[in-house]
């Protein structure tokens, strides 16, 4: 798995990102804007998932985990969600276009070259409506939610930023009060690059209660879970 990844994100693409004179990011979002249907999420996913399985490897959530977060959000019907780590706005389509009338999803991205990726794929995707873009650190976000972006609190969290913020981001959404009993949050790549702190901190906590879905890395036959952990409180 290492091995393929240092192949596809580094060498592979550095060549590719020199050869075209623009980013894989930017080739996602061309491909998606000449094939996929304006204004139709799924067919937006759907794009996205065709050329990161065919063409090159990105690091989306991906179709078989995507199918985890989906029964997640479904089961959860949140009314105000929150994801951590834009990347492309692959997941942010993917959640957006389960939500119901009213509902809204704040997703945090700190790099500015996904960020503005990603708004274009949120746009072209017709659901800019449902999802507020945040750009910047997810510590500095966070504290920030509740006044600045009237957020009482989450009902769902995705969890697919940088693996060693995973637990500092969940005790800061504890701290801040953003978590109520019953709010779900969804940690994805907990094997496969791994987040043991996340893990180990969650599955000992009396404040929550977690289910593990074993799975695969996305758009590779590499080992890789998502872990659901139930807020009780």
């Amino acid at each position: 798995g290492t091995a393929a990844l240092i192949w596809n994100e580094i060498i592979r693409e550095k060549v590719t990102n020199f050869i075209m004179n623009q980013s894989k990011e930017q080739r996602i979002l061309n491909f998606v804007l000449q094939n996929a249907v304006r204004g139709d999420p799924c067919s937006v996913v759907d794009t996205i998932d065709k050329y990161c399985s065919q063409k090159e490897w990105a690091m989306n959530v991906g179709n078989e985990k995507g199918l985890i977060l989906d029964k997640t959000v479904e089961e959860v019907n949140p009314s105000v969600a929150l994801e951590l780590g834009t990347y492309c706005g692959y997941s942010a389509v993917r959640i957006s276009r389960l939500l119901k009338a009213g509902a809204r999803l704040l997703t945090v991205e700190f790099n500015p070259e996904f960020a503005a990726i990603a708004k274009q794929m949120i746009e072209f995707a017709g659901v800019q409506d449902k999802v507020k873009l945040l750009e910047g650190p997810s510590e500095e976000i966070i504290p920030q939610l509740k006044k600045k972006y009237e957020v009482d609190t989450l009902d769902f969290v995705f969890l697919d930023h940088w693996k060693d913020r995973y637990r500092p981001d969940t005790i800061l959404l504890q701290e801040c009060n953003l978590l109520r009993k019953g709010s779900v949050l969804l940690a994805d790549n907990i094997i496969f690059p791994g987040a043991p702190d996340f893990l180990n901190y969650v599955r000992k906590s009396p404040h929550f209660q977690c289910t593990n879905y074993p799975s695969h890395l996305e758009y590779m036959q590499v080992e890789d879970a998502m872990e659901k952990a139930v807020f009780l409180g």
